[in-house]
């Protein structure tokens, strides 16, 4: 009994230590600059510095375009794009425009759906990496009340 009480902890003590160290290899590509630039052109450039990004119609931001609360915004981005790598988010007039980068696993879809906070009405942009490409979209959201205060 009490071999198997020892070998039932080793489970449970690898389980919780490989549940630790993931985040920190998240970590690793954490770009603190981006996220810390207070406005879109620092962020979008520290993000993707030296990179050509291209206008695209085939990125959708499905948003609905008046939001009474900023607090909570639901937001569903879309790529027909061929072999998405990732899709990344922007908010055009918050204090941090940088809000999320999402990492695809080749043969994934090109969705995402999040909630967002935005302080005021501004542009959402998406930019996806495709084919080592970076590809924009924006649509513009109205705010009654900001939820980034």
């Amino acid at each position: 009994m009490l071999r198997r009480d020892i070998l039932k902890q080793l489970g449970y003590g690898s389980l919780i230590l490989s549940g630790l160290l993931k985040p920190l290899s998240a970590l690793a590509k954490w770009n603190q600059a981006a996220f810390d630039a207070t406005d879109y052109d620092s962020a979008i450039n520290r993000y993707f510095p030296d990179q050509q990004i291209i206008e695209s119609d085939l990125i959708t931001i499905n948003v609905h375009p008046v939001i009474e609360n900023g607090a909570v915004v639901p937001v569903k981005i879309k790529t027909d794009l061929a072999e998405p790598e990732s899709i990344t988010i922007f908010v055009d007039k918050n204090p941090t425009p940088l809000i999320a980068n999402f990492d695809l696993f080749p043969g994934c879809l090109g969705v995402v759906s999040t909630r967002i906070k935005m302080e005021k009405p501004s542009d959402i942009i998406a930019v996806v990496k495709s084919n080592n490409k970076l590809y924009i979209t924006k649509t513009f959201v109205e705010v009654h009340e900001g939820g980034c205060g």
